[in-house]
């Protein structure tokens, strides 16, 4: 069994988080391999609600993608994900991103979702059915899902703690539809029994946030919930590979 940890950030423009550390910490937990996502602050201006783009940042973003494509391409264990923003650039999903991450938390620049480039991105995703890790405000994750409508599959990171939190997601039913999942990143043991007892493990995905959480105690809560050896590996592996279709 290869355990992945499905949400990891990774860049060297405006944080130091680089593959030489990654490998590292994941050398440490006994994790082989890893889905990675560009460093927000590589992506737009997170402190400018009114941040309007322009050509370093877009080359800033530019940058942070390829960077993890490049990794992805000389290490067979990790796994890049095209960090999306408004100029949604859909011919770079021909590039071999293996997911989407979409991002962004209340009071920040928000997504052009009126913008025809912005559904034309969202075709080329269905497409090409690529996963959407999906971390927006409670009523955009909504809407996002309704507007997916099962055509790809999404991944509510941290069991959505910053999605407007689990318990509202639960009460919600996001969760009822077959191709919207969760992951464990930063969530509580409670949030983990609570949406196994309900979803089963083949929802579920072991996730660390790196750096905000630590792979190895990431790891150990997931161990801690007793699991049998199929759900454990669900978890921790199998769901995420076939979700980006690596198996």
């Amino acid at each position: 069994m290869k355990i992945i940890d499905s949400h990891m950030h990774c860049g060297i423009q405006n944080a130091d988080q680089p593959i030489e550390l990654i490998r590292a910490y994941l050398d440490r937990a006994g994790i082989q391999g890893a889905c990675l996502y560009p460093p927000v602050e590589d992506i737009y201006d997170r402190y400018d609600v009114d941040f309007e783009d322009n050509a370093r940042w877009v080359a800033c973003r530019q940058m942070a993608n390829e960077y993890l494509l490049e990794i992805q391409q000389r290490d067979p264990g990790i796994h890049a994900y095209y960090f999306v923003w408004n100029d949604f650039r859909k011919g770079e999903l021909k590039k071999g991103y293996r997911g989407i991450k979409w991002h962004r938390h209340e009071y920040e620049p928000v997504y052009h979702y009126d913008d025809p480039a912005c559904e034309a991105f969202l075709e080329e995703i269905y497409r090409l059915r690529l996963p959407v890790v999906l971390e927006e405000s409670f009523r955009n994750t909504l809407t996002f899902i309704e507007r997916v409508a099962g055509r790809t599959p999404i991944i509510i990171p941290h069991l959505g703690g910053l999605n407007g939190g689990f318990d509202a997601l639960f009460e919600a039913g996001v969760w009822d539809a077959d191709t919207v999942y969760a992951d464990t990143a930063l969530a509580s043991t409670r949030e983990m029994q609570i949406f196994l007892q309900r979803y089963g493990s083949r929802k579920l995905l072991f996730g660390s946030d790196f750096p905000f959480g630590i792979p190895s105690s990431e790891l150990l809560k997931v161990r801690h919930l007793g699991l049998k050896d199929e759900d454990f590996e669900n978890i921790v592996s199998r769901n995420v590979l076939g979700l980006i279709r690596q198996v």
